[in-house]
């Protein structure tokens, strides 16, 4: 006989029957949500108008003489002609097309509801990124189990550098970033689902009915979590990466929790009762997304490479089986791979703002996405004038990273603190696949998925400052004095840095003020 059990509300503690065994209940649902739950939606909504204000402050400037920026002058245009189209690309002339498309239908819906203009370039990025102050928030408060604490991480991704510039340009980078950030944020509410589950089958007795532990039922925050990563992969590629690293956290967390309830076999129960529905809801569910996304330009006809069978691809052959627009796809696909598999940095000529990885978590590298220099009737109230955008991480948050994810290191290594387990496996999921081919071109961009963890790297940290209430008045003083200090020095220096992150005029001075390191020109 197995045991199979109804799924409770992830807050399940106050509705448990008596107990059989309270300590194995209390280890399992571990310190409760916070009893605030109006208040904690009113500071995530607040913080997130905040941010959105922030985010599209001006969003239509800077451009390029009307044009797009940098490489907006891709994606503008491809989500252009997914609009015109509905919701594909032709790509007539030549292919270059290196990415999947959700994100540049996202960016369609923006130029359907504003027009073909700076606003209606960026107007999808900038609400991606509003969201993801509005999850960062209440992920946060989940981990950490602090309204407070949630939010400073929206204050923190509000003031960081790389995610307000991602927000601000026709670009796609911020898209995976919003989808991964509500996967992690799917997976937390997984975790307390799964235990809140077991801790009814322990209170009622019944955990040891068989080795591996009870059946648990659809996950649907599981499925969630799937559905998210899948979002990430069709809007970008690297999304893949984060399916990987998510899976086996996912399944970290399912051992530890049959291990915590007191299940006899907990690693063959994880094999046997949560493995094969987590290679559904986070390999079907996130193919069928993807694919989702394609749906467009399957039931199109002049896709790029939507009949490539018949002319780049034989009619028969082994493959025949398979149906003309998976075998189109598959091709289409292999030639994306080949793009990002020979995008080398040419020997002798690098491009002038490409960066290493290990550069990355300090930002000792950013990118320069705008520049036009101007006369004193730019009116920037001096003889030389200067509107640049930088994609550049604050750096009193970002130089704060070696601390902060050394931190989380030694908590995983003394304790094997979840948290900080589950924020480092997000952080490497956008950082190391980065270091297996050093030869290919990589900037600093990339690490905008990764921005959110870092942020919840160094909240988790300044909880440590912050302290609890059990640890008295003094204490907790001292501590949301630190937090206090070191919050607004980051506010300060992401306001320092306000005119290269909007393209606002500043003095030719002014512009070489804000350029703290030789490596930032």
């Amino acid at each position: 006989m197995t045991a199979t059990i109804a799924r409770p509300a992830p807050d399940a503690a106050s509705v448990l029957p008596s107990p059989k065994d309270a300590p194995a209940v209390a280890q399992l649902l571990g310190r409760p949500m916070p009893t605030d739950r109006l208040r904690g939606w009113i500071v995530a909504l607040v913080l997130t108008v905040v941010g959105g204000i922030v985010r599209f402050w001006d969003v239509g400037w800077p451009t390029d003489q009307g044009t797009p920026i940098f490489d907006e002058k891709h994606y503008v245009p491809q989500a252009w002609q997914v609009l015109r189209n509905g919701g594909y690309e032709d790509n007539p002339g030549y292919e270059l097309v290196v990415h999947p498309p959700l994100s540049k239908q996202l960016m369609a819906v923006g130029q359907w509801v504003f027009g073909y203009d700076p606003v209606g370039w960026r107007a999808a990025s900038a609400l991606a990124g509003t969201i993801a102050i509005l999850a960062i928030v209440r992920v946060a408060r989940r981990l950490t189990r602090s309204t407070l604490l949630g939010a400073l991480a929206g204050v923190l991704l509000i003031a960081d550098g790389v995610s307000h510039v991602s927000a601000r340009v026709g670009m796609i980078d911020i898209f995976p970033a919003l989808f991964v950030l509500l996967a992690f944020a799917a997976i937390l509410v997984d975790r307390d689902d799964v235990r809140a589950r077991l801790a009814v089958v322990v209170a009622e007795g019944r955990i040891a009915q068989t080795v591996y532990g009870p059946r648990l039922g659809v996950r649907w925050w599981r499925l969630a979590a799937g559905a998210c990563l899948g979002l990430s992969l069709a809007a970008k590629w690297s999304g893949l990466y984060y399916i990987v690293f998510f899976g086996a956290l996912l399944i970290g967390f399912d051992m530890a929790a049959r291990r915590a309830a007191g299940v006899a076999r907990p690693f063959v129960g994880t094999l046997v009762r949560d493995v094969a529905p987590a290679v559904w809801a986070f390999l079907a569910v996130p193919v069928l997304c993807y694919l989702a996304s394609w749906l467009p330009w399957i039931a199109s006809e002049t896709g790029t490479d939507r009949h490539a069978v018949g002319q780049q691809l034989p009619v028969g052959g082994a493959a025949a089986f398979l149906p003309d627009w998976l075998r189109g796809l598959a091709y289409y696909s292999t030639k994306v791979l080949e793009f990002h598999a020979t995008l080398d940095t040419p020997r002798g000529s690098p491009h002038p703002w490409e960066s290493k990885p290990w550069t990355w978590p300090m930002g000792l590298r950013p990118m320069l996405y705008s520049y036009e220099s101007g006369t004193a009737e730019a009116g920037c109230g001096g003889p030389s004038c200067v509107s640049a955008v930088m994609l550049i991480g604050t750096p009193a948050l970002w130089w704060a990273s070696v601390p902060a994810l050394g931190w989380s290191i030694w908590r995983v290594v003394t304790t094997f603190d979840w948290r900080h387990a589950a924020v480092l496996v997000g952080y490497g999921a956008g950082f190391l696949p980065w270091f297996t081919n050093l030869d290919r071109q990589m900037y600093f961009f990339y690490m905008t998925p990764v921005a959110p963890f870092l942020v919840l790297a160094v909240v988790l940290a300044l909880g440590e400052f912050l302290g609890r209430r059990e640890q008295g008045l003094e204490r907790r003083r001292v501590g949301t004095l630190v937090v206090g200090i070191y919050t607004g020095l980051v506010v300060a220096n992401f306001a320092w840095l306000w005119p290269i992150l909007v393209g606002a005029w500043v003095t030719a001075d002014r512009w070489n003020a804000e350029l703290w390191l030789p490596s930032w020109r």
